[in-house]
């Protein structure tokens, strides 16, 4: 099938589709992960499925079973098994631990409101960390980590970087420039969990994935993630961001937006139906199978704007 994207843009490497296991899938996250599958699939490019349960207040075994089920039923299949970030937390302390050989990680003692506060200063940088723990004294930071310690909480750990911006390549939008600062490395608070920015770097370069495809609104998050992935010489991988499906109200849609999930949807419609659906959603029409989505797959026909669900 012919992509035809950025000029420089080659769709190469393992796909994969990395689900977080908090809630049942909607039809956007269906869709998202049918455009991940087609695009590996179409390429003849393996295929990876990745559970992101590093959020471990959040995360379950029984959603993530559900998950799984779920996109089996609409007809996408992985190649080996399936990768599950809870699995994988000496890997990420391994990394972290060789970045603060390098001097390059410090510990963050910020509430939220603190960080909210400084940012809002007149020379903060907007949506950057302003840096408050960055360079604080070896006495201060004792200070801090006893005065954290106890409150029953642990300080965050963050990158120590040197730009505030930096670039990936997208298969839609090209060349694409945003911000980079001294993103957390691990959750501070009650339950130090591993970040999605740090997980899912060392987890793409692990799987040898060599194309991301997900929702848009995450693209401003990559040139973080290539930043990382530059300072730890993994490949960048090329991204393809696609637009989100949106409720009638045109915001993102959520569970709260009444039968979204395939179960809500199989109520009242067949499984082909909401293969239909999905395959409509993407420009091939009549499709009743994954299979013929497939087969009919043009990228080119894939909208660039969002997509209204409407049930």
């Amino acid at each position: 099938m012919c992509m035809s994207g950025t000029a420089d843009a080659r769709i190469a490497g393992a796909g994969r589709y990395a689900p977080s296991p908090s809630g049942e899938l909607h039809f956007g996250n269906l869709r998202t992960a049918l455009i991940s599958w087609l695009v590996a699939r179409s390429h003849s490019l393996p295929f990876y499925m990745r559970v992101e349960d590093v959020d471990t207040q959040r995360s379950s075994l029984e959603s993530a079973a559900q998950q799984l089920e779920d996109l089996q039923r609409i007809g996408l299949d992985w190649d080996g098994e399936v990768l599950y970030q809870h699995q994988r937390f000496p890997a990420y302390e391994h990394v972290v631990e060789s970045l603060r050989a390098r001097g390059l990680v410090y510990e963050c003692y910020c509430s939220r409101k603190d960080i909210a506060h400084a940012a809002s200063a007149p020379h903060a940088i907007p949506g950057h960390y302003p840096g408050t723990c960055r360079d604080l004294s070896d006495a201060q930071r004792q200070a801090k980590r006893e005065e954290l310690e106890a409150t029953g909480r642990h300080p965050a750990l963050r990158l120590r970087s040197d730009a505030t911006s930096g670039t990936v390549q997208d298969y839609w939008a090209g060349n694409y420039r945003g911000d980079v600062d001294d993103f957390v490395l691990r959750r501070g608070g009650q339950a130090p969990d591993w970040a999605y920015n740090l997980a899912v770097v060392v987890d793409d370069h692990h799987q040898q994935v060599g194309h991301v495809v997900r929702g848009d609104d995450l693209l401003p998050s990559a040139p973080r993630q290539a930043y990382l992935a530059r300072l730890l010489g993994y490949e960048v991988p090329l991204y393809v961001h696609v637009p989100l499906v949106l409720n009638e109200q045109g915001r993102r849609l959520a569970k709260r937006d009444g039968a979204v999930t395939l179960h809500q949807m199989e109520q009242h419609s067949s499984t082909a139906d909401v293969i239909q659906a999905l395959g409509e959603s993407l420009g091939v029409v009549g499709a009743r199978s994954t299979a013929e989505i497939l087969e009919h797959w043009d990228m080119d026909q894939l909208p660039r704007t969002a997509v209204t669900f409407r049930g």
